[in-house]
């Protein structure tokens, strides 16, 4: 069951992208890239362009149903990772399966679009020519003008807000305390804020790995992996003083990875002791 959520939850993402595309104008013809002509809109706007977002939200309620009529029958009891708190579902109510349904999805668009906003911040000066950089910044829209600084402070107001608004009726489910004030609430969608940083780690580490073995490997021509190996490098400027080189091998990406996990782990444990001293 969790492997199909999980798949479910990929096609709803590819639904959501989709949708979105669709509005984008369509590019210059220039030298094709696989996974851009995947994403890219091929034209201007069709009638049927709400027809992803339909079936996107018809996915979440369908799913719901059968999570809720097949959840009690193979034993499956969902749980929700927001990082420093674990949201308990079961499949007793409707409801609940819709909430996690929803939950579940918003939480990977919130990732999703963390990930964009990364390499919006490390491919800033990237040639408005680079095709995959562009379906970024589309993506993005508006928030790709603001500051760096402003990016950073995104995904910690959205949460926060998105953590304030579906509180009253987690609390209402029995499924977290209520908490002692409005301030209270507040402080504890910031530290959710702040915790889904840590989704960095994923593509940080991917994008790394994949520079290492195009490093030593041939992977091919393709545009992805010319995209890949520029932002890893982009990211690993503020290790290059470092003497991780020996001979033919450079150990800078593998250093990068290690210290980004352990990042990661530190800043976990770290928020999990500050939600849990709330309020401050």
């Amino acid at each position: 069951m969790n492997l199909a959520h999980l798949l479910l939850n990929l096609t709803g993402l590819l639904l959501w992208v989709g949708w979105r595309a669709q509005g984008f104008a369509a590019p210059a013809r220039a030298a094709p890239v696989s996974l851009a002509g995947l994403l890219q809109a091929t034209g201007p706007v069709h009638r049927g362009r709400w027809s992803g977002l339909l079936a996107l939200l018809g996915l979440l309620a369908v799913r719901a149903w059968f999570y809720w009529r097949l959840g009690g029958p193979v034993h499956w009891v969902p749980s929700l990772d927001l990082g420093v708190i674990v949201l308990p579902f079961n499949s007793v109510s409707g409801l609940r399966m819709l909430l996690f349904s929803v939950i579940s999805f918003v939480r990977l668009l919130v990732v999703f679009y963390l990930w964009l906003l990364l390499l919006s911040m490390v491919n800033r000066g990237a040639p408005a020519s680079d095709a995959l950089q562009r379906l970024v910044r589309l993506h993005l829209g508006w928030v790709e003008r603001w500051p760096w600084g402003l990016k950073l402070a995104v995904p910690w107001v959205t949460v926060a807000c998105l953590w304030y608004l579906a509180n009253p009726l987690l609390v209402a489910l029995g499924m977290v305390a209520q908490p002692q004030s409005a301030a209270h609430l507040w402080q504890q969608g910031l530290v959710l804020g702040v915790g889904t940083v840590v989704a960095w780690k994923y593509l940080i580490g991917g994008l790394l790995f994949v520079h290492v073995l195009n490093s030593y490997l041939y992977l091919g021509s393709s545009g992805v992996w010319t995209y890949t190996h520029a932002t890893a490098r982009r990211l690993l400027l503020p290790l290059r003083w470092l003497p991780l080189r020996l001979g033919q091998f450079d150990f800078t990406p593998v250093a990068g990875m290690a210290l980004v996990f352990l990042a990661a782990e530190l800043g976990t444990a770290g928020l999990n002791v500050l939600f849990a001293r709330l309020p401050l």
